[in-house]
């Protein structure tokens, strides 16, 4: 009977059903040599059997659709921000392998304070930097990898020295700093070196297993459409000519050179001695008017539990504020949290919004596209997202500002006069803060107390306090009393 020695790893799919088109195939052009990376990594993965840990963040790039054919957890990064994007998945779940997958345009130009900054921290993470010394996906632009003499459609006559400098070598690069542990350049090409490149992933991905720190692996990759040559050539000019300004081979291996730079690795957790974020206050030691529960209905209605909460208005009305503090007083509650700014060219005057979750579950997403929860301090806010609201949502909008709110089956609108109350205690400013005392006397899904510990860590200023625990109160008062100012 035959043996079978070769087959295709677990970890890409046997049918790429999330792709257009063929689904035998994958997207890359003839010659391109992202597959063969693909395979390498999937094999180290099925050998370390660690394919339930893996986070595989995606870049802007041509293997932006790398989760059509790899079966792991995927995470699709801006361009550049992949090593960010990374840390924050690899901090959040420790016990995953973050596998960042980047271009040379991707990692070393718009990317490359992100891979810096990663690398100087030593984040326990697996690197791989696919260099063809070109932009392949978005025409052929020159990289920073391109190199000298090289033509590309904006080099017509070739990269020049004193135009353009020369080319980046990352590996050598990031062996300036003290934290990587291990740092190689390999190429595709022939057998030879698709060995060399496949035992160089699995050790990068090995050291994250390990708990050793920053690896990083540069793969010289052929990229024969964006050069213009049939896949042989491009794979004979890649060996023959690009490895004279990138010379293959080991850069820094902390295995072999175990006293090189810094020794042990960051830790993914925090110190146990951390205090803790908020000291909350007493009940007792509550100022009056801020009695938490005082809204009706006792218990939380389910439909207020996990809010999913969009605040809009013009900027300098606080709503970033806002939101940054709904976010902070959930976290001090024991919430999983998240909070994402949005805003327009001015942030003083121009439009500004910002998505919040409060949830009793991990939040997967810090997007909000159907919101339970609207904030909205301007009329042209409160007309843009009211219609995103969910069924059984609630709106408070400022009464003063957006006076008209549209009618919605099956959505709670509460108008609350914030401009009028802010400019009653000394400050409209204090409109968002007010509007706040009335979501919470509503609903009851964050205390006052935690509030109020929350601005006391952010408000120095004790005038600026006392204005804030004031429109605080005031909401409250307002919902309170049957929504009268």
């Amino acid at each position: 009977m035959p043996e079978l020695l070769h087959e295709r790893p677990r970890s890409i799919y046997e049918r790429f059903d999330r792709k257009d088109g063929d689904q035998t195939n994958t997207h890359y052009c003839p010659g391109c040599g992202h597959g063969n990376a693909h395979k390498f990594i999937a094999e180290a993965v099925d050998d370390l059997g660690i394919r339930d840990r893996v986070i595989f963040v995606n870049p802007v790039g041509c293997s932006v659709f790398a989760y059509y054919y790899l079966d792991f957890g995927h995470i699709q990064s801006a361009h550049g921000r992949a090593p960010a994007v990374a840390t924050g998945a690899r901090r959040a779940r420790p016990d995953s392998i973050v596998i960042s997958y980047q271009g040379d345009g991707d990692l070393g130009a718009i990317g490359g304070n992100e891979i810096l900054q990663a690398a100087s921290r030593g984040e326990n993470l697996t690197v791989v930097f696919i260099n063809n010394a070109i932009y392949g996906m978005t025409g052929g632009q020159m990289a920073p990898t391109t190199l000298l003499g090289q033509v590309t459609t904006t080099s017509p006559y070739g990269r020049l020295a004193d135009q353009e400098g020369p080319p980046l070598r990352v590996c050598e690069l990031l062996n300036s700093l003290e934290a990587p542990v291990y740092l190689e350049r390999v190429a595709l090409g022939d057998a030879k070196h698709l060995m060399a490149t496949r035992k160089a992933i699995r050790k990068a991905i090995q050291n994250q297993v390990d708990g050793k720190g920053f690896s990083l692996v540069e793969v010289l990759s052929p990229c024969p459409t964006g050069w213009k040559m049939p896949p042989r050539e491009a794979a004979r000019w890649m060996l023959e000519t690009m490895t004279k300004t990138f010379p293959l081979g080991v850069v820094r291996d902390k295995d072999v050179e175990p006293s090189r730079g810094m020794t042990g690795r960051r830790k993914d957790v925090l110190p146990e001695n951390v205090p803790q974020l908020l000291k909350l206050v007493s009940r007792e030691a509550r100022p009056a008017g801020l009695t938490a529960g005082a809204g009706p209905g006792g218990a939380i209605e389910p439909r207020f539990a996990n809010p999913r909460i969009k605040v809009a208005g013009f900027g300098g009305q606080g709503v970033l504020f806002l939101g940054a503090l709904i976010a902070e007083a959930g976290m001090a509650a024991g919430r999983a949290v998240s909070w994402l700014p949005s805003y327009g060219p001015e942030m003083r005057g121009g439009t500004a919004h910002c998505h919040v979750i409060l949830s009793e579950t991990e939040v997967d997403s810090p997007l909000v596209t159907s919101s339970t929860v609207l904030f909205a301090f301007n009329q042209p806010s409160l007309e843009k997202f009211a219609g995103e609201i969910a069924k059984g949502g609630l709106i408070i909008h400022d009464s003063t500002l957006a006076p008209n709110p549209p009618a919605l089956p099956g959505v709670e609108v509460i108008g609350v006069p914030a401009a009028t109350i802010g400019d009653r205690i000394g400050s409209t400013r204090m409109g968002n803060i007010a509007a706040l005392g009335a979501y919470v006397a509503r609903t009851r899904v964050l205390d006052p107390s935690v509030i109020e510990e929350v601005l006391k860590q952010n408000l120095k200023k004790p005038e600026l306090l006392a204005l804030n625990l004031k429109a605080l109160e005031e909401g409250i008062r307002f919902v309170n009393e049957g929504g009268r100012p």
